[in-house]
């Protein structure tokens, strides 16, 4: 599978290389161009930015954003939809807030463009362990890019949970209890 990742710190940078050493076709961007030639190094191809990347992808698109909640999210979804075509399905795999997912969802999907949200765990132990990802969304999208989420998860690490927003809810449900036990 060819896919985009936006954002390669220390999350989209390991999600990327453990798609590389799963065998998928990784291109990346990052504002950083270290991150990018990081990339390069594991075998993934770089793009100087949003609009180059979803050039060098076939459609269907599939695209994850790594990037912050709130603002670089609103931003990248802007350049995006922008550069995207109907049938292409983008996957924001950030913290972002459930509401905004299930916003952005019906944004994109006025323009034909699929949308799931990808609540991750995992961090830095991801890339030799596994992330494990909550997803919510257009269930055909999820099911198109299943073959990266195998790669991405340990065995059984990942789900559709149902509509736009159940995936980043699912993920602000964690994370409370993970916090709350750590706290403890």
């Amino acid at each position: 599978m060819r896919v985009g990742m936006i954002g390669l710190g220390k999350m989209g940078g390991n999600m990327a290389t453990r798609l590389v050493r799963g065998g998928h076709e990784v291109v990346g961007t990052a504002r950083g161009a270290d991150s990018i030639k990081e990339l390069e190094s594991h075998g993934g191809e770089g793009a100087p930015d949003v609009a180059s990347l979803v050039a060098k992808l076939p459609a269907p698109r599939s695209i994850w954003l790594m990037v912050p909640a709130g603002e670089p999210t609103e931003q990248v979804l802007t350049q995006l939809l922008a550069a995207c075509s109907a049938g292409d399905v983008v996957i924001d795999g950030g913290n972002s807030y459930y509401k905004d997912s299930v916003r952005r969802a019906a944004s994109l999907g006025k323009h034909g463009v699929r949308f799931l949200d990808q609540g991750t765990s995992g961090g830095v132990w991801g890339l030799t362990e596994g992330y494990c990802m909550m997803l919510g969304g257009d269930r055909a999208a999820f099911d198109h890019v299943e073959p990266a989420l195998k790669t991405l998860a340990p065995p059984n690490g990942y789900r559709w949970l149902g509509p736009p927003g159940a995936g980043h809810y699912s993920k602000m449900v964690h994370n409370a209890i993970e916090y709350g036990m750590m706290q403890a």
